[in-house]
């Protein structure tokens, strides 16, 4: 008779279990409608959430939106707010490895367990309405609006104090959107999933600006196209919000670089505060984590009450942003950023100029075929002494030949190497830069894609 099995062999079952569940999960979630299929209604995630009791009312919210720097200001409140001994819910997207880093509690990716308790605590309601669907004739929901239906559940399950939120695309019929948020957020707003979204900056405003709730604060940044403020501003109007605009009500009063990041001064809505560690570089994240500052005052009391200063030093200090002018390797110098489109590049090719002295600097750059492949190289060129094109694995992903001619049309033909596959471009870039010496370094970029593979090549995987 064989014994029976201890503790240890029963956990490890257990965790096999959940991990082969979890798999099944998430192939089940794939084979929906991918996330940047985006129908303008909410009809489907409305339903599911009152079939639920809307659990993304239990708690406040803090609802982000714009084209870039979402994350990080995510990351960044979300970190503020646990230093202040809060317990947090945080939603952003798209994941570097893992589904579970999309749904965070208390600064950490869901365990698994609670992941899969969520989602089996909604699956009904979406297969209800999902049929509802199909008998209309209708698509039933897609990957992304079951993925908020599991994180709106999952927090109210926790429960979390407050939710910091990130839209998937847009604002308005965004599936995040069920949710009204105490605080939105806009960061900068550019060009981008114009197919969806508009052709314009200002269609693109209009959209974002969605997510501004009646009696809320919004929070914005400051934006480039002085119609997008407008925009924001008569939203906020008519729904009776607050607004308040950096360079106006708050903003960034110095950034010097330091060692591991910069030293901050930001003026907030209720106090100036000066001696900030930041541990990212680059003046856009320096802008990321004014608008988080902001936020957390407008969060807290309304933007008249001062924030306790040693607590939000250590909560700025504390924050992570994962795949943004990361630095993954040592000897040599492999960093990663996550730009995919021309307004990101701008960012990451200011921070570069900002906080780093490369001697020689060689780009692998991956960059998804339904983006502007062009601008995008031409904004890296100056810091860009060569560039190694490639693909990733995505389906989405560019051809490396395709996007060679255009790099050798703005690098031209000596400064540009095609390799079709990402390890090995890696590869080739690091021996190039090595042999340049100390100063020698290598940027992965082009897609979140782009800096997830790079990270896992370089056994990078936390989230």
């Amino acid at each position: 008779m064989a014994p029976a099995p201890d503790s240890s062999q029963r956990e490890a079952a257990r965790t096999l279990e959940i991990l082969q569940r979890l798999r099944e999960v998430e192939e089940s979630i794939l084979a929906r409608a991918p996330e940047h299929d985006l129908e303008p209604s909410l009809d489907r995630i409305r339903a599911v959430m009152e079939l639920a009791g809307d659990p993304q009312r239990t708690y406040p919210v803090i609802h982000i939106t714009g084209t870039n720097g979402k994350t990080t200001t995510a990351r960044v409140v979300e970190s503020i707010l646990r230093e202040m001994g809060l317990t947090t819910g945080r939603f952003t997207s798209p994941h570097l490895h893992t589904l579970l880093e999309r749904i965070a509690i208390g600064g950490r990716p869901i365990e698994a367990e609670k992941f899969l308790r969520a989602y089996d605590e909604v699956l009904p309601l979406i297969e209800l309405v999902d049929a509802r669907s199909a008998e209309d004739g209708e698509p039933r929901m897609t990957y992304f609006e079951v993925l908020v239906a599991v994180a709106y559940a999952a927090f109210a399950d926790a429960p979390v104090d407050v939710a910091v939120i990130e839209v998937g695309m847009g604002g308005s019929w965004d599936a995040t959107n069920v949710a009204d948020g105490v605080v939105s957020v806009i960061t900068p707003i550019a060009l981008d999933h114009q197919h969806f979204l508009g052709n314009t900056v200002g269609a693109i405003a209009l959209e974002k600006s969605g997510i501004i709730k009646a009696d809320g604060i919004a929070i914005s940044a400051q934006q480039d196209d002085p119609a997008v403020t407008a925009i924001l501003a008569e939203r906020s109007e008519e729904v009776g919000a607050q607004l308040a605009v950096e360079g106006e009500q708050f903003g960034l009063e110095g950034a010097e670089v330091a060692v591991g990041g910069q030293a901050l001064t930001v003026r907030g809505l209720a106090a100036t505060y000066p001696d900030l560690f930041l541990p990212f570089h680059g003046v856009h994240m320096a802008q990321n984590a004014t608008l988080a500052v902001a936020a957390v005052e407008a969060f807290l009391g309304g933007g008249e009450q001062e924030l306790d200063i040693e607590v939000l030093r250590a909560g700025l200090a504390a924050a992570t942003s994962p795949g943004r002018l990361e630095v993954v390797r040592r000897s040599p110098t492999v960093l990663v950023d996550a730009a995919h489109n021309p307004a990101g590049a701008t960012a990451l090719r200011d921070g570069l100029q900002q906080a780093f002295t490369f001697t020689k600097l060689v780009g692998v750059v991956a960059i998804l075929k339904d983006k502007d492949a062009s601008e995008m190289l031409e904004i890296l060129e100056p810091v860009l002494d060569e560039v190694i094109v490639t693909r990733t694995t995505s389906p989405r992903a560019m051809r490396p030949n395709d996007l060679g001619e255009l790099a050798k049309g703005i690098f031209g033909e000596a400064r540009v190497t095609v390799v079709d596959d990402l390890p090995d471009a890696l590869d080739r870039a690091a021996g190039i830069a090595d042999e340049s010496g100390v100063g020698g370094g290598v940027l992965a970029t082009g897609s979140v894609i782009t800096a997830a593979e790079v990270r896992l090549l370089l056994g990078v995987t936390d989230g």
